[in-house]
């Protein structure tokens, strides 16, 4: 008998907003769980990497937690990026997310990354918590490579049922997971978005990125489970230079903040250091593809192209 995780659909991994003077903007916060809404995903996650976790203080990660929740209000899923240097810290943070009504986690691994480490760490993390958690397997960041034979193991014994899958190339990975894994683990795709529609194809539970236009990726999951396929395709092909552009190492989180402001839920499009800020140019060819493939920046709705 299998037992496959219920958590499906689009959970946007979501930026951090902050005022002009760099600290935390709450309002923005709740602004963006209203957007997040009105665009039909199923859930949102916050702190993770492309949400500028590892720029935040304590008390800043507890205060983006808390609001996000009391936004939320049980209307969609919270899931909390963790991230630390080792087990003992990955369960304090993982902890305090419970605490503080996360419904979820995505739990980044430790260093040296041996089979052996990797394995204590996330029985150990999932053994110090009620909730569900995800493996978030994205190599090109933290430097660890996760074997699918681990990943699969771990979820055919429960302790990690969810994985957010960024370690290319991501479907033949998804494939072997699913095969040693079958009916046991949700795969989330991420990278931007780059590969959702092969990821469904391929069995994928839904996707887990920062797409500044989340609407998009819940047409192109809708379509694809009521059967529209070749609607979900021409809309994933139609919409493809957009989510190239904006998934570009260094300043994709400025382009996305960059669209929230346009779109009336950031007050401003502040990233914090090191990050290097977007010249007018790259803004400008950016706003040029989503003109070319149909979606309006300043548009304050949800309905995709």
């Amino acid at each position: 008998m299998t037992t496959t995780p219920p958590f499906t659909g689009v959970h946007p991994i979501v930026p951090t907003p902050f005022h002009e003077d760099g600290s935390l903007d709450l309002g923005s916060v709740e602004r963006l769980i209203d957007h997040q809404l009105a665009a039909g995903v199923q859930g949102i996650a916050v702190l993770g990497f492309m949400g500028e976790a590892h720029k935040l203080r304590g008390g800043e990660r507890r205060s983006v937690i808390e609001t996000a929740v009391a936004r939320a209000d049980g209307r969609l899923l919270v899931w909390v990026g963790i991230r630390a240097f080792g087990t003992a810290g990955t369960i304090e943070q993982v902890q305090e997310a419970e605490a503080l009504g996360a419904d979820a986690v995505f739990v980044a691994p430790i260093a040296p990354g041996t089979v052996a480490v990797l394995e204590r760490h996330y029985r150990e993390v999932a053994a110090a918590t009620s909730l569900p958690v995800a493996i978030h397997d994205y190599p090109a960041e933290f430097g660890v490579r996760i074997p699918a034979e681990l990943i699969a193991q771990l979820a055919n014994d429960g302790v990690t049922p969810y994985l957010k899958a960024e370690d290319p190339p991501v479907l033949v990975k998804q494939r072997r997971i699913l095969e040693l894994a079958p009916g046991r683990i949700g795969i989330f795709g991420g990278l931007g978005g780059m590969w959702v529609l092969e990821e469904l194809a391929n069995g994928a539970a839904g996707v887990m990125t920062g797409l500044a236009f989340p609407e998009v990726l819940v047409d192109i999951v809708q379509r694809y489970r009521r059967g529209d396929v070749d609607g979900a395709a021409a809309l994933f092909d139609r919409v493809l230079p957009l989510i190239r552009y904006e998934f570009q190492p260094g300043i994709g989180v400025a382009l996305r903040k960059h669209v929230f402001q346009r779109r009336g839920v950031f007050a401003t499009t502040t990233v914090r250091a090191p990050s290097p800020p977007v010249d007018d140019a790259t803004i400008r060819e950016f706003e040029a593809v989503a003109k070319r493939v149909g979606l309006d920046l300043d548009a304050p709705g949800s309905g995709a192209p």
